[in-house]
């Protein structure tokens, strides 16, 4: 019943959704060590974040491009979650798409089952390769040696998934990329099984709408990304009582943005409420003399439960006469 439903809606995707010119280059693949799951994405075009790449956790991820058929996207994650494997997912859409010959698709399911289909009017230079655990494709680009420097770059990564998709992108552009230029880039990343809510099961989503250097930028929220994580987990630990954890994965956030006044002063916060009044201060003294509406922000916490009135009140104190 529910492939029959999405088969219905796929005979009326044409009208639903319109062609975009998404000539790109991109990458699906899955991890097999964590079985995450990914798709990366850049083009001189904006926001391609949008369009291109898409992928549900326990499921599997989808790149549309070239003339670009939108609902190739969640259309092949719905037959993928029917049970259907990549290659019959795309298969189904391909025979029933009247410009398949302008498409460039990629699909990879949850188990790493791979499949590409780039039509033979899809712009020059165009093309696409598969291997274990992914699939790179590309179409009018300056070189028709981008997909195998991208898959050779990929296969060589280190890394976790994120890392080593970027890497097949920035593969890409080194060959010559996008025979435009470049503007926008993406990157998706899910768990490999569903374990909750779809907001936890996404990892990463990061988007770059429009930018000279968007792999450059990429790169840097990916980083920054990371760091943030790593305060997620350190707040969780906090308020879980596992304070030397907890302030461990503080510290990996600070080395990863030292100058980022927003970590500093919530990783200070959590640490002054551990009991750890010495080292939170270490932090918090710099903070209040670079930007005094930090300790202003102070005295607003104990009335949103963030701090006890008396640990406030103890920190306005250090500030304004430090011991």
């Amino acid at each position: 019943m529910k492939i029959a439903t999405t088969l219905c809606l796929i005979l009326f995707s044409c009208i639903v959704f319109a062609e975009t010119p998404l000539h790109t280059y991109s990458i699906v693949a899955r991890d097999p060590e964590t079985g995450e799951i990914g798709v990366a994405v850049q083009t001189h075009w904006f926001g391609v974040g949008a369009r291109v790449p898409w992928a549900e956790a326990g499921v599997g991820a989808v790149a549309t491009q070239s003339l670009t058929e939108v609902s190739y996207g969640p259309l092949g994650l719905e037959l993928m979650k029917a049970g259907k494997s990549a290659p019959d997912a795309l298969m189904s859409l391909i025979a029933s798409d009247k410009g398949r010959e302008v498409r460039q698709v990629a699909m990879i399911d949850s188990n790493g089952v791979v499949a590409a289909h780039t039509g033979s009017k899809c712009i020059s230079a165009a093309g696409h390769k598969t291997g274990t655990n992914y699939s790179v494709q590309a179409n009018l680009m300056e070189k028709s040696t981008v997909w195998d420097a991208m898959a050779t770059a990929f296969d060589s990564a280190k890394g976790d998934l994120a890392d080593r998709m970027l890497a097949a992108l920035e593969a890409a552009q080194s060959e010559g990329g996008d025979i435009r230029g470049k503007q926008s880039a993406a990157m998706v990343v899910v768990s490999g099984k569903r374990a909750g809510p779809a907001w936890k099961d996404r990892t990463i989503d990061l988007r770059v709408d429009d930018h000279p250097e968007p792999l450059l930028e990429l790169r840097r929220l990916l980083h920054l990304h990371r760091a943030y994580r790593h305060m997620d987990r350190g707040d969780d630990l906090i308020a879980d009582n596992r304070i030397a954890e907890g302030m461990k994965e503080y510290e990996i956030a600070l080395q990863l943005q030292p100058q980022n006044d927003e970590m500093i002063f919530w990783a200070a916060i959590g640490i002054f409420s551990a009991g750890q009044e010495s080292k939170a201060m270490e932090l918090l003294l710099p903070l209040f003399k670079r930007e005094d509406r930090w300790l202003e922000l102070v005295g607003r916490l104990p009335a949103s439960d963030l701090l006890k009135p008396e640990e406030a009140d103890r920190i306005v104190k250090l500030a304004k006469s430090p011991e």
